[in-house]
């Protein structure tokens, strides 16, 4: 648990494994996850097409996590799965309205 989310900066809730994590959309794990997922607008592309697949989602999420409180990338797969994929679309969601509109 890191805290309590602040909705302003983009940040929103992930339950894995019974513990609630603030995901956290910074500047620096965003360039982590483009490094991994490629471009950005790319994967916002994806997604609105329903293309995104579960391991790209599985991969943002994880890397909005901070990375002093980041659980285990399979914990956070299974997460995925437990919420189902239209579940799981609301923080993905949240994630990418954030890099598209930026800091409010």
């Amino acid at each position: 648990m890191t805290g309590a989310a602040n909705a302003l900066r983009g940040e929103g809730t992930l339950t894995v494994a019974g513990v609630s994590y603030v995901l956290r959309p910074s500047f620096e794990n965003l360039v982590l996850a483009e490094a991994e997922l490629g471009s950005l607008f790319a994967l916002v592309e994806r997604a609105a097409q329903g293309i995104m697949t579960l391991t790209e989602m599985t991969a943002l999420l994880w890397h909005c996590f901070p990375s002093e409180a980041r659980p285990e990338r399979i914990a956070v797969g299974q997460a995925v799965l437990a919420m189902g994929l239209v579940g799981a679309t609301v923080p993905v969601r949240n994630v990418l309205a954030q890099v598209l509109q930026g800091e409010a």
